[in-house]
């Protein structure tokens, strides 16, 4: 999971079908274990784009988003914003959240 700006992450939902953006504070410990949860989910979804950012550096994703709290886990099909995670309850409803989103069908 690399590091994104806001335009980076930007390009993604535009060239790509699904991708997904990680939003935490270094100083969260809420968000260190969300973390390590992420870890492992973008292991489970190899070619799904996932990236991350501290969000005090990506205020334009705070207030694109309505952001309110970190951890936040911002997941976006063709361009819009199908779902926003504030709760990383566990690795399975994490990765069942992707699945159900990637199973969505378009409208």
């Amino acid at each position: 999971m690399n590091e994104w700006t806001f335009a980076e992450w930007q390009t993604q939902i535009k060239e790509q079908r699904m991708a997904m953006y990680y939003l935490y504070t270094p100083m969260c410990g809420t968000c260190q274990v969300a973390s390590r949860m992420m870890d492992v989910v973008t292991k489970l979804v190899p070619d799904l784009p996932v990236g991350k950012a501290n969000l005090n550096f990506v205020i334009e994703a705070a207030e694109a988003y309505e952001i309110e709290s970190v951890p936040c886990l911002l997941i976006v099909k063709n361009g819009e914003l199908e779902k926003k995670i504030y709760a990383f309850q566990s690795v399975p409803y994490l990765y069942s959240m992707i699945q159900m989103v990637d199973e969505m069908q378009e409208s």
